[in-house]
């Protein structure tokens, strides 16, 4: 991917919408070609962001001592969907995970792997909802765009990543944005691609 989409409609996003207007991730780290590719979304309606996804064959393993819409750390543990936007006036970034029982967690930091001060700490009214099956995990997380505009200038010139850490206890490792050399690592904010967004009519 050379951008990240996030798509503007007067609706709400539903997990069907993955299939049509979903962005796939094909390969892990190291360039392995997946034999299912990971769906997700990045969508905005009525003052919220929106981030979807769908991960299949896979019933999704969280965190034991997590609890559906309950802030967690150490998620990563487990199997993880997660986002990171950059602020382009600041250069801070956050970073926001989803489990697939629909816990999530998150962190701002200063510089990469440097919590700013107060870090982590929850995001004031977030939604998440979640659908397992044992074939596969869908997760659906939701923030409000104000908060991300107050403390992290969210907007036409940000930059985001979408990160995925699956397969667990043998996990693997996605990114939508261009892999690094050696082992995975999701904090480069210098890799975060930029946002474009897409009014769907």
């Amino acid at each position: 991917m050379n951008s990240i989409h996030i798509i503007k409609a007067s609706r709400s996003p539903e997990f069907r919408d993955l299939e049509l207007l979903g962005k796939s991730i094909d390969q892990d780290w190291f360039g392995k070609p997946l034999a299912n590719p990971v769906r997700l979304i990045f969508w905005i309606n009525e003052g919220r962001l929106h981030f979807l996804t769908r991960v299949s064959p896979s019933p999704g393993l969280s965190h034991p001592e997590s609890q559906p819409s309950q802030f967690h750390a150490e998620l990563w543990k487990y199997d993880v969907a997660e986002f990171f936007i950059s602020d382009p006036v600041s250069g801070r970034y956050l970073e926001f995970n989803l489990a697939p029982n629909g816990s999530w967690w998150s962190c701002g930091f200063l510089a990469p792997r440097t919590p700013s001060p107060g870090q982590p700490a929850p995001i004031p009214e977030v939604e998440t909802q979640t659908q397992q099956d044992g074939a596969l995990w869908s997760a659906k997380a939701s923030l409000p765009l104000s908060w991300l505009q107050e403390h992290y200038n969210f907007g036409e010139e940000s930059k985001l990543n979408a990160t995925f850490i699956l397969g667990s206890p043998r996990q693997i490792f996605l990114t939508a944005a261009r892999p690094g050399m050696g082992e995975p690592d999701f904090h480069r904010p210098e890799e975060f691609l930029k946002v474009e967004f897409i009014a769907l009519a």
